[in-house]
């Protein structure tokens, strides 16, 4: 037993000496952390042998499994303008004839043509000073007919969405031709003269027709086309009455809506 006691003593101060040195307490340091690491290594790999769910390509590109579609930007919806450059310099000369207005704003929207009275289909819109003026596009669309008219000068006709016809007499200098493309705003005459309104001088007659169907076009300034969709049963009943008010088909003379000459 002492033997035994004094053989612990002698391991004892071996160790103290051992743990004397300076290289030892660094050393353990170092193993224990070199353990450590090797553990952490071994732990991930194990972890990554493990089988991952499959990652849906919709989401692996960057996109939300259920995020919303994009929608696109919808264009900017063209409004019916004044065909001229300046609205603030021309005045509406002769205005549309409406059915519904009193007996002397219907007076004062009648043409007089060969000691014949017809309702305006249109308006006719003159300079204040009374000369001539750039005639714009009201809207974009496709030039349906530009010609010379014996009665109305140079007439173009502009074809828009909707069914929508946008009408121009009185013109001269014309700048379109049939099956061009115009823009909106875009110059396509001068305003000139007619032989059927010699009263409005230097004038455009300016029309917008709804299926063929002419409509008042100050109502419908500043509107989109679709507000044309609003129309009345009303207004075809105006132009039945219109129809009745025509002349004598055999004469040479143009009938009540502006812009169509009898033969």
């Amino acid at each position: 037993m002492v033997a035994e006691v004094m053989n612990m003593k002698e391991e004892n101060k071996k160790v103290s000496k051992l743990f004397r040195k300076r290289w030892v307490v660094p050393s353990i340091y170092l193993l224990s952390a070199a353990l450590i690491l090797t553990g952490v290594l071994w732990f991930q790999n194990k972890t990554n042998d493990i089988v991952q769910p499959p990652v849906d390509e919709q989401t692996e590109q960057g996109t939300a499994v259920n995020e919303p579609e994009s929608v696109p930007v919808q264009q900017a919806v063209e409004q019916i303008i004044m065909p001229v450059l300046d609205p603030n310099a021309v005045e509406i000369a002769k205005p549309f004839y409406d059915f519904h207005a009193s007996a002397e704003e219907q007076e004062a929207a009648l043409v007089s043509y060969n000691d014949e009275y017809y309702p305006n289909k249109g308006v006719d819109i003159a300079m204040k000073n009374g000369e001539s003026f750039d005639v714009t596009a009201s809207l974009s669309g496709t030039v349906v007919k530009a010609e010379k008219d014996p009665l109305f000068g140079y007439v173009v006709h502009i074809q828009h969405d909707r069914g929508v016809v946008t009408v121009y007499q009185s013109l001269k200098d014309v700048q379109v031709k049939t099956g061009d493309t115009v823009k909106q705003g875009q110059v396509i005459a001068k305003a000139g003269t007619s032989e059927f309104n010699k009263e409005a001088g230097v004038h455009v007659h300016f029309e917008i027709r709804k299926d063929g169907q002419a409509v008042n076009p100050v109502a419908y300034f500043d509107q989109p086309l679709s507000a044309l969709e609003q129309q009345t049963e009303q207004q075809e009943t105006n132009e039945e009455k219109t129809n009745e008010q025509q002349s004598d088909p055999s004469s040479t003379v143009p009938d009540a809506s502006i812009g169509m000459a009898r033969t």
